[in-house]
């Protein structure tokens, strides 16, 4: 039989394991529930430009608003969508006319290749201006690197991605150019504090390897926090994604957020704001646990 410390370890494990589960799904639950809330209360919420169409008979105008009568209840709305949520029905998009689901499912791909590049192209670029503004004794190189962060960080995602798309340069590095300066400073500040220790000063003193000291004694010991600004960095991303598809006409699931939210698309919104939801509470967990 395991011993009783094991057996209450695994029991403190199973029971943080259901809060954090249990706080995802409420959150996810109430975020839903805000955003139909939201887009039901939203000037402008009965109206479609179908009803403009003179060629439409009456017959087929009442069917029209009976489409946004039957979300007038926001509360039945919700628990309705709810339930065919859970038989893995997610609906039909109103402004669109196709599954929800198959919309998610094509523009995935997009917007997950987008936020790859941009997460592993904002790390690296930080990181490869961090190192040399720590290592270098003239200050003159921290200076540059401040600077051009500081500048970058200055630029709204909108215009990073309208000056790139215009110049005709490669749009999936625009992600990548908004995360660099909200990763630079935290990474510079965490090798500073590295390479301050007395034990790494030590091996520099002793003339080892920069690569072998960087390698065996600096990332290991900020592995957990750069761990955890690498989980927050993934919702960073999405959330530069939208401007950057909406902008530059690629066809991801930002797109299709901005699409929904413009013609007030609540089963996508919906949708979208749950994914959305579910992705970000898993990402700051992982860079809770990471940290911890």
């Amino acid at each position: 039989m395991p011993a009783p410390h094991l057996v209450n370890m695994r029991a403190n494990w199973a029971v943080k394991l259901a809060r954090k589960l249990a706080a995802i799904a409420a959150t996810v639950l109430v975020g839903g529930l805000l955003t139909a809330a939201l887009v039901r209360m939203s000037p402008g919420f009965d109206s479609d430009e179908r009803l403009l169409d003179a060629r439409l008979d009456s017959a087929s105008q009442a069917a029209v608003r009976a489409e946004y009568a039957a979300n007038r209840n926001v509360a039945r709305y919700y628990v309705h969508q709810l339930a065919a949520m859970l038989h893995g029905d997610l609906g039909e998009s109103p402004s669109l006319r196709r599954p929800i689901a198959e919309l998610i499912v094509d523009r995935l791909p997009v917007t997950a290749e987008l936020m790859a590049v941009g997460v592993v192209g904002g790390w690296t670029l930080a990181f490869a201006l961090a190192l040399p503004a720590v290592l270098c004794r003239r200050r003159l190189a921290s200076q540059i690197a401040g600077t051009f962060s500081t500048c970058m960080l200055c630029l709204p995602p909108a215009a990073i991605a309208v000056l790139i798309f215009s110049w005709g340069g490669p749009v999936r590095v625009i992600v990548a150019l908004v995360l660099f300066p909200r990763l630079f400073d935290y990474c510079r500040n965490l090798l500073e504090d590295a390479y301050a220790r007395p034990h790494i000063l030590m091996a520099r003193a002793k003339g080892l390897r920069p690569s072998r000291i960087l390698l065996r004694h600096v990332l290991p010991v900020t592995a957990p926090q750069f761990l955890a600004l690498a989980g927050v960095s993934v919702s960073m991303a999405f959330g530069a994604a939208i401007p950057v598809e909406t902008l530059c006409d690629l066809p991801g699931i930002g797109q299709l957020a901005w699409k929904a939210a413009i013609a007030r698309d609540l089963p996508v919104l919906v949708c979208l704001t749950m994914m959305i939801t579910v992705v970000t509470q898993l990402c700051n967990s992982a860079s809770d646990g990471a940290a911890a």
